[in-house]
């Protein structure tokens, strides 16, 4: 039980430190894309979407930080109780064994011993008697024995409770860093909103554009896959059971952040207004990244559709995947295409960036593709 419960006990430990290096990676990764901008002194919708995604991820920080915190203390407080225990075993098999040693010092006179088994009342007393003494030597040894042993795994255990302390400052010093870090960037992310919200004109024209665009692109793919849903064509279900195996495992078509989800969200800046609902996501990704394919499968047609330029739809199957805003591609409709071969490069973006929108789709059920990838 007390194997079961250490090894539970680093597999959270290990859980906890995976998900904050994941989480610095991103916040990395998005210092060094703002820092990228041609715009970087100048609020834009763009970085003030990476922002805050910088800020959620800071907030994540800082709750995995407290989670691991907690973890810890309880640790410890388990790991002091077991030097207790320990220390108590220790010494009470010292006692004994001085008490042990003592009285064989002080009965050390060879006739002692000899009148011992001379006054057994039966030959069975005397062999039991005789038996006792002769391992009474080794009994001594194997007590003395098991003292070192216990001595040895006590100080083992308080090595081990130092270090468990000296990581749990070293993560509350790096958690108060982080949180420090998270006020300073709601404090930028705010004067951000307040700069763009002076030019209210320019953004409620571009949403009622945005939203025209998302509402043809909707209508085009929907449109689409319904004629793909309904054509003739077999359908290849082991590819099919193959993609739905790698539901949270399809590697990213590119290395980036997140600033658009799926569904229906509000304005990054008015917040009354509501933006047309995704049936994607947006990453956002360094200038002219190239695009991989997230599985096998075919191509089936490349389109033009406005405000997303180049938009390539890949069959996996009953599954298909769509990527938008490229700048050119690098396939052709019919054509076979492997998980991680380029599909094109995306179109040069707002503040010297690139945006790519994804969507997954079941036949003409739309998906989360955050839920299927990695």
């Amino acid at each position: 039980m007390l194997l079961a419960t250490t090894a539970a006990e680093a597999q959270d430990v290990s859980r906890q430190k995976e998900n904050l290096a994941k989480l610095k990676e991103e916040i990395e990764y998005i210092d060094n894309q703002l820092k990228s901008t041609t715009s970087q002194h100048k609020a834009s919708m763009n970085s003030l979407l990476l922002v805050r995604k910088k800020v959620a991820n800071r907030r994540k920080l800082v709750a995995e930080a407290d989670e691991s915190i907690k973890e810890y203390d309880r640790q410890i407080s388990a790991k002091n109780q077991e030097i207790a225990e320990l220390q108590e075993r220790v010494d009470t098999l010292s006692k004994y064994y001085s008490q042990l040693v003592y009285n064989t010092y002080k009965n050390r006179d060879n006739k002692v011993w000899f009148m011992y088994l001379l006054s057994s009342e039966n030959i069975g007393q005397g062999y039991r008697r005789f038996a006792y003494l002769k391992n009474l030597s080794s009994a001594m040894n194997l007590q003395a024995q098991e003292i070192k042993e216990s001595q040895a795994r006590l100080e083992e255990e308080k090595a081990e409770l130092a270090k468990l302390a000296e990581e749990s400052k070293s993560l509350k010093q790096e958690r108060e860093k982080d949180y420090n870090s998270m006020l300073s960037e709601e404090k930028k992310s705010q004067s951000m909103v307040d700069a763009l919200a002076k030019d209210k004109k320019k953004y409620t024209a571009a949403i009622a554009q945005k939203r025209k665009q998302v509402e043809q692109l909707n209508k085009e793919i929907e449109r689409i896959l319904k004629k793909q849903v309904t054509a003739k064509e077999q359908i290849d279900y082991t590819v099919s059971g193959k993609f739905e195996q790698n539901k949270g495992r399809l590697p990213w078509p590119v290395v980036g952040v997140v600033t658009e989800t799926f569904g229906e969200q509000t304005h990054p800046v008015y917040k009354n207004i509501k933006l047309p609902a995704s049936n994607g996501i947006t990453i956002t990704t360094t200038s002219k990244s190239k695009v991989r394919c997230v599985f096998d499968g075919v191509v089936k047609q490349i389109l033009i559709m406005p405000g997303y330029n180049k938009c390539v739809l890949v069959q996996h199957g009953e599954y298909f995947t769509f990527y938008c805003k490229l700048d050119n591609t690098s396939v052709k409709a019919g054509q076979k295409i492997a998980a991680g071969d380029t599909i094109g490069t995306l179109e040069q973006g707002e503040d010297n960036s690139s945006q790519l929108h994804f969507q997954i789709w079941k036949g003409s059920t739309k998906q989360n593709p955050q839920s299927w990838l990695k």
